[in-house]
């Protein structure tokens, strides 16, 4: 991704229109995901079809292999950390959330996850923390916006 393009594309997540900010988050959720070409994209699309199903284990075999073949795919460690966190397996997706952050630091999505894993383990200050590092890059998130509510709530 070229630098001009994705600096752009952060601004945008900030516009005050609605609209405008819609179309950059698009844009970002698909270039995460066709980050390696339609062959990542569909290896992507056929383990949500297994969790749909509820075929977790499936799910998780096939995004191993994904990231044992392509170690730097950060969807492919987003979409594993999705399926350990619907399997309430938080640890596991926090580690995976990291691992997103770490090959892509502008990943809001493993940011709210962060947030999500540390949440349902009662960590709310490291929770508060992971949804406001997701505001910097999304402030008019109003779900962030009410969970940092929620969470600082509970530390009362």
């Amino acid at each position: 991704m070229d630098d001009d393009s994705i600096d752009q594309i952060l601004k945008d997540l900030k516009h005050e229109d609605e609209a405008v900010r819609d179309r950059a988050t698009t844009e970002l959720w698909r270039r995460w995901f066709t980050q390696k070409g339609m062959v990542g994209l569909e290896l992507l699309e056929r383990s949500q079809a297994y969790i749909d199903v509820g075929e977790f284990q499936q799910a998780e075999t096939l995004l191993g292999q994904v990231i044992a073949d392509q170690p730097d795919f950060a969807e492919a460690w987003n979409r594993r950390a999705v399926l350990y966190f619907i399997q309430k397996r938080y640890r596991q997706s926090l580690a995976d959330c990291d691992q997103v952050l770490e090959l892509n630091s502008i990943h809001f999505g493993a940011l709210h996850g962060k947030g999500l894993c540390h949440a349902a383990l009662g960590e709310y200050v490291a929770a508060i923390q992971a949804f406001q590092r997701a505001l910097e890059l999304q402030p008019h998130a109003v779900m962030n916006q009410r969970l940092i509510l929620e969470c600082t709530a509970k530390l009362s």
